[in-house]
Order: structure tokens, then sequence, then C-alpha cells
């Protein structure tokens, strides 16, 4: 299918302002983690607006809007959900007053992912208006949970809900560089016993934390060994929390429990990453036990789906036909080379590519270093260039699929 890119263009520039209003509206709905359903009736009520072909809720509470009917199912995601808004003396702005000057709009999620949600619908109204629907069937995710279980909401689509798409773009922010991969993670409990006794005669009990203390040696000295990737760099592992059990403070400490955060490359897995913590000596000689947390809050709609907090790695090639059609859409309408990189922090593609091994690329308006900010802010020109692209990339894929 012939595609006029300028006019694709000039079209997304006209929406610029109706994205805006979008997303400003989005922008005051709180949509912290769990209490998403107020911003979700939103976005459903744009997508009925811009003429989306079918629109649903799934029982976890994503909302799932269609545009064609084609065999091939391209899907794009966008979290709705937010973290908090931290010290709001921070902010310059009401963090939910949506505040917008001639350049950004500024507010809580306006990067993280709202702006990638307002790009996506205002896409799917452009390839409606300019007719370039072919042999493919476009599935717009708002996704929940993600902020405090990155994933789930996926791991939910593709195993209960029964939808696997040929491919996902993640628009979370991504500074105008195409990202085609990230670390995983795990979240990490280690904990070791002791016996208490009166601080007075110390050497009658066995002291938690003075054994957890060679623990937390061994792990700072494993944590400079872990693997390396060219691409996704090294492994990384800290200690993010401490907790500890004791009669009184005048007494041993009879348990003593850590928290684990560790970032996984290529190559590391679940079973490696636990099996290196149980063959650390101080692991053997305290007997510590070393588990993986598990996630089992209830999303909005009230649905429990609880899973282990382990969020594999994932990359897909360069040469890949996904990550080629992207960075050829990019260079036709923008007249340049895309930027290729990866993402420090992690995405649905956990879910998606990382445990299900569908196809994942990412691409979203604002800066990364906007996420989890005051004054967090994305450009309105960031929401034009992202929905001009999202809309030619599902044509240029299937017309990719014939050549």
């Amino acid at each position: 299918m012939q595609i006029n890119f300028e006019q694709v263009l000039e079209l997304a520039h006209g929406y610029k302002a109706a994205m805006s209003n979008f997303l400003r509206d989005m922008v005051a709905i709180p949509s912290e983690s769990r209490n998403e359903k107020a911003i979700l009736d939103r976005i459903r009520l744009e997508m009925e607006i811009v003429g989306f072909d079918k629109i649903e809720i799934d029982p976890m509470g994503n909302i799932l809007g269609y545009i064609g009917t084609g065999k091939h199912l391209i899907a794009m995601d966008a979290h709705v959900d937010t973290v908090g808004p931290g010290n709001t003396a921070n902010w310059t702005h009401d963090p939910y007053q949506g505040y917008a000057d001639d350049t950004n709009i500024f507010g809580l999620g306006t990067s993280d992912q709202a702006g990638g949600m307002a790009a996506m619908v205002y896409a799917g109204k452009i390839i409606k208006e300019m007719g370039l629907l072919s042999d493919y069937t476009l599935l717009v995710t708002g996704t929940v949970q993600e902020e405090v279980c990155d994933g789930l909401c996926w791991q939910y689509i593709i195993e209960e809900d029964g939808i696997r798409p040929e491919f996902v773009v993640c628009t979370e922010p991504s500074s105008g560089k195409i990202r085609r991969g990230q670390k995983g993670r795990m979240e990490i409990r280690i904990q070791v016993d002791g016996k208490s006794a009166h601080a007075a005669a110390p050497e009658l009990g066995d002291n938690a934390i003075f054994k957890m203390g060679r623990v937390l040696a061994d792990l700072e000295q494993l944590a400079s060994t872990l693997k390396h990737d060219p691409f996704l760099g090294k492994g990384t592992l800290t200690v993010s929390e401490i907790f500890f059990t004791s009669p009184s403070r005048c007494a041993v400490a009879d348990s003593c429990w850590i928290s684990v955060d560790r970032r996984l490359t290529t190559g590391e897995t679940v079973a490696s990453a636990i099996s290196e913590i149980n063959n650390l000596p101080s692991v053997l000689e305290t007997s510590a036990t070393v588990d993986l947390y598990r996630y089992d809050k209830p999303s909005y709609t009230g649905l429990v789906y609880p899973t282990e907090c382990y969020f594999p790695s994932w990359s897909l090639e360069e040469d890949h036909r996904v990550c080629k059609t992207l960075a050829d859409a990019y260079s036709r309408l923008f007249k340049k080379n895309a930027e290729i990189d990866n993402w420090a922090f992690s995405t649905n593609g956990v879910a998606i590519m990382g445990r299900h091994n569908i196809p994942c690329i990412g691409f979203g308006p604002g800066e990364i270093d906007q996420a989890h900010t005051p004054d967090e802010k994305v450009s309105k020109q960031d929401l034009v260039d992202a929905a001009a692209l999202y809309a030619v990339l599902p044509t240029l894929y299937v017309d990719s699929l014939k050549a």
C-alpha cells in the first residue's frame, strides 16, 4: 500500500490540540495502581469518539480497543496507572492539573505513560481517516497495575484472554529512540533465623543480624562478578530493605531478612540467580532461606492474579523484521535514521517477550528521565511524532511480509 508520509505527519500535527486536551484530561484523573477505573472510562470515551471498531474491558480491568479485522494482529500498549506524586511541594504546578505551555504538558503520568496512550488513540484516528487499514487488526491496550507488578497485565492478556499478537509496540517514554530490549529483574527475600537472649548475656543467644552481616558481605562480593552482555550490560544486585525481629532493644535479634533487587542481563534466569545466592558460603553456613516475593494484590475489578516477582530480560535482534520495519517507518517519516538502544528500566515487555517470546519493540513520547519525577512533562511534538509513527507501522509491517 502506498503511504503519503507527509500527509500522515500533517494530519498528526492537526491533532496536536486534541491529543493535548485528551492527555490533560487523563492527567486530571488520579490513577495510581489498582485505582484505574476512572481513567479507563475516559480512555473508552476517547476511543469511541475517534471511531474504534470494538472496545472491551477484560476481567483484570485492561482496556482493549480494536481497529480493523485483518488476519495479522498487531498490538500497541500503554499502562494507565501511575506512581504517587510524592511530596507535592516539589511540583511547580499541581501534578493533577495538566498545566500546558506552548511546548509541553506537565503533570503526573504525562510521560509515564499517558502520552503513549494519547498518541496511540490518535494513530487509530489517522489510520481510519487515511484508509491505511490493510490485512491487520490493531489492538490498542491500556493496561493496569504495571507500576506495582510490571508485565502482570500482559500475563493475563496472553494467558487468560488468549490474545497473542504477532508483535507489540511498548509506548513507554523512549527519548526519541527505538528501544529493543531491557534487563529483567527479580525481587528476592533472604532470611536467617537466630535465637533470642538477654542483651546482657548475648552468648546465650544466636544473633540473626550478625549472621545476616556475613550474608551481606558475600552478596556485595557476588554483585561484582555478575554476567555482562554487550547490549544490555552487566547484571546488578543491591540490597534494598532490611528487617528483623527481637523481643526488645535489650535482646538478641532472633530473625533477620532482607530484600534484594536483582537486575538480570541476557542469559541470566531465575534459576541461575537463585542458585548463585544459595551457593554463597554464608548462606550455606547460616541455613538462610532464599525465596522470591509474590505479588497477589487485587486489581480494581477485584481480580487476584498472583505471580512470582520474576520479570525476565528481553531483547529483539536489530535485524528482526519488527525492528527493521519500525526503523524504516521512522526514517521515511522524519528523514533521518533512528537511534536504537535499550531501556534501563523495566516494562511490560518482561511478560510479552520475556515470558512469552512475542516480539516486542519500544518507542514512546517523552524523555526517559521524566518518569517518576516532580514536574514530569511530555513534549506536544513528541505526541505528534509518535502518533504518526504508530499510524504507518502496521501497514509497513504487513507490506514487508509480502516482499
